[in-house]
C-alpha cells in the first residue's frame, strides 16, 4: 500500500486510517476514568486526614 497522499489506488478503501484504532479508545476512555477514580480516592483520604487534625 503506498502512502502518497496524490496515489488515488488506495481511495477505494476508504478512510479508515483517520481513526483511532477501536482498542486504542476503549483503553484510553478506561485509563481516564481510572485515573479520575484514583485521584478523587486520594483526595477524599486527603480530606479525611485532615478533618482528624
Amino acid at each position: 500500500m503506498s502512502h502518497d497522499p496524490l496515489d488515488k489506488r488506495g481511495a477505494a478503501g476508504g478512510r479508515r486510517e483517520d481513526r483511532f484504532p477501536r482498542g486504542l479508545v476503549i483503553r484510553l476512555f478506561a485509563y481516564l476514568i481510572a485515573g479520575h477514580i484514583v485521584a478523587a480516592f486520594l483526595y477524599l483520604l486527603f480530606l479525611v486526614g485532615a478533618q482528624n487534625q
